[in-house]
């Protein structure tokens, strides 16, 4: 399971104990039904303010250290000071940006993707 937020919620404003409980909340769940967990990090704009978002950049390290699960520190890492690689909004990536996010994600995700063990796919009967 990939957990990617986005900075919308940061971007809004919204308070960061909610933020942090959504969070915490999808990735119990995903766990409780047996998926391996990836979480995304986001980082917000400067003009949020110093604790704000450093309390938001610190929601997903916490929910990380918490639940024992990789973390991509920044998805947008690379590709946010690139104006070539950014929507005229200056938030949203543009397509060309797709490579540089996906190398971000890779080496945290091909671990999560490794088969533990063989599944025994024998009939019941023979086991």
């Amino acid at each position: 399971m990939i957990i990617e937020l986005g900075g919308n919620d940061g971007l809004r404003g919204y308070p960061i104990d909610k933020i942090s409980a959504n969070i915490s909340q999808m990735i119990h769940l995903s766990q409780a039904s047996g998926a391996r967990v990836l979480l995304i990090g986001m980082v917000l704009p400067p003009n949020y303010g110093q604790r704000y978002t450093k309390a938001f950049a610190d929601v997903y390290q916490q929910a990380a250290a918490t639940f024992n699960v990789p973390l991509v520190p920044f998805l947008l890492d690379g590709v946010a000071t690139a104006e070539s690689l950014m929507q005229r909004d200056g938030i949203h990536p543009r397509p060309e940006a797709q490579p540089l996010m996906l190398d971000n994600i890779w080496p945290y995700l091909v671990p999560l993707l490794a088969v533990k063990a063989e599944p025994d796919i024998s009939p019941v009967g023979a086991r």
